[in-house]
C-alpha cells in the first residue's frame, strides 16, 4: 500500500520540514541564554519535549498512547529539574538522569498492567514508551552548558555542529535521497555524505580563529557528530517507514516532528561524550 507519507513530494516535503524544525530547534538552544537567561533554555527544552512526545505518539499511535504520552511528559520534567538544578562546580553528574529514566520503565510496565484487556501490542507499546522516555531524558542534557554552548559564546555552541549536519542531511535527501539506504526508507548515501560535510564545516569554523583553525579538532567532532547525526536521521526515518508499511496514515507534521527531534536527543550524549573527553 502506498500511503501520502510515502509519496515522493510529500517525502521531500517532510524532509525540508524537518531539516528548518532541526535548524530552527539548535539555534534557539544555543541563543536562548543570551536573549533571556537559562529559563529561556529551559522554556526552549520543554517545549521540544512536548512536541517530540506530540509528534512520536501521533506518528507511531502505540497502544495505550495517553498513558505513554503523560509518563513521558512527567518524565521530561523531572529530567529538566534534575539537569537545571545540577551543580557544575561538583556534585552528581548527568548520570543522576538514571533517576528519573529508571523508575519511568518500572511505571511503564504498571501501565500495561494496568491497560484494560484485551490488552494488544504489549512488547511494542512498551518499546515505545521506553525509548520516548529515554528521547526525553536525553533532551534535558541540552541544558547543559557543555552540550547546548556556554552563554558567553552561542557561536561555539557544539550543538549547532549537530544542528547543521541534520539539517543538512535532509536537504540532501529531499532533492536526491540515492543510494538509498534500504527499500522503502528515503535516505541515502548523498545524504550522509552531506551531513559528514555540513559538520564539518562548522566544526571548523568553531575552533578557528582569525589567524588559525584547529584542523584535527575541526576534523574529530565534525566527523564523529556527523556520523551520529546520519545514523540517527535513518533510525527515525526507518521507524516511520514500519509504520507506514503498516498501512497507517501518518500525519506530515507528526513524521516532520520525530525526524527533527528524535536524532536531535539522539546527538545530546554523543555531544557530552566529546565534551568530557
Amino acid at each position: 500500500m502506498t500511503t501520502a507519507l510515502q509519496t515522493p513530494a510529500a517525502t521531500r516535503g517532510r524532509h525540508v520540514a524537518a531539516a528548518a524544525a532541526v535548524a530552527l530547534a539548535a539555534a534557539a538552544l544555543a541563543w536562548a541564554p543570551e536573549a533571556g537567561g537559562e529559563a529561556a533554555r529551559l522554556g526552549v527544552v520543554l517545549v521540544l519535549q512536548a512536541a517530540l512526545v506530540a509528534a512520536w505518539v501521533l506518528a507511531v499511535a502505540p497502544a495505550g498512547a495517553r498513558g505513554a504520552a503523560a509518563l513521558a511528559l512527567a518524565a521530561a520534567v523531572a529530567a529538566d529539574l534534575l539537569a537545571a538544578s545540577a551543580d557544575p562546580t561538583g556534585g552528581p553528574g548527568p548520570g543522576v538522569l538514571l533517576v528519573v529514566a529508571g523508575p519511568a520503565l518500572v511505571v511503564a510496565v504498571v501501565h500495561q498492567m494496568l491497560r484494560r484487556p484485551p490488552r494488544a501490542d504489549v512488547v511494542g507499546s512498551l518499546g515505545t514508551v521506553a525509548l520516548l522516555v529515554a528521547a526525553v531524558c536525553a533532551l534535558a542534557l541540552l541544558l547543559l552548558p557543555e552540550v547546548a554552548g556556554d552563554a558567553a559564546s552561542p557561536a561555539a555552541s557544539p550543538l549547532l555542529v549537530a544542528g547543521a549536519a541534520l539539517a543538512a542531511g535532509h536537504l540532501a535527501d529531499a532533492l536526491l535521497p540515492r543510494p538509498a539506504v534500504a527499500d522503502g526508507v528515503p535516505r541515502g548515501g548523498l545524504g550522509v555524505l552531506a551531513a559528514l560535510a555540513a559538520a564539518v564545516a562548522v566544526a571548523l569554523a568553531e575552533t578557528g580563529t582569525a589567524e588559525t583553525v584547529d584542523v584535527l579538532a575541526g576534523l574529530t567532532t565534525g566527523l564523529v557528530v556527523g556520523l551520529v547525526a546520519a545514523l540517527a536521521g535513518m533510525t527515525s526515518s526507518f521507524a516511520l517507514a514500519d509504520t507506514a508499511a503498516s498501512g497507517r496514515r501518518v500525519p506530515a507534521a507528526a513524521a516532520a516532528g520525530v525526524e527533527a527531534l528524535l536524532p536531535l536527543a539522539v546527538c545530546a550524549p554523543a555531544l557530552l561524550a566529546l565534551a568530557v573527553v
